[in-house]
């Protein structure tokens, strides 16, 4: 896993505050994406009079985005050597499953 990720070996190179704010943000990010998607799109734009079209133009930059923060995650988890990496990275796997299977089928109706 340290050579997927590029993590040298030895002494850690991350703080523990490091990894846990980017761990913080990376959830948000994806939990507001999914949030977007089955909540305000679906059900509010629609009540407020929004365009329902515009859902997959605005996901698609924040599925993205998400993903990059939580491979910079998974990534600070090991370069920190945190005694939860290997949980937090199928998490992070997890979590980066359903936000491409979200990406993807935005990426099926801007097509």
């Amino acid at each position: 896993m340290r050579r997927l990720l590029r993590v040298p070996a030895g002494k850690p190179r991350a703080r523990q505050e490091d990894v846990h704010r980017i761990f913080s943000t990376s959830i948000l990010i994806s939990a507001l994406r999914c949030l977007l998607s089955y909540v305000v799109f679906p059900i509010l734009a629609p009540a407020l009079g929004a365009a329902g079209g515009v859902a997959p133009a605005i996901g698609l930059p924040i599925a993205v985005v998400a993903l990059y923060f939580d491979a910079l995650g998974i990534r600070r988890f090991w370069m920190a050597d945190h005694r939860y990496r290997w949980p937090i990275t199928f998490l992070y796997l997890f979590v980066m499953v359903l936000v491409s299977i979200l990406l993807a089928i935005d990426i099926a109706h801007l097509v």
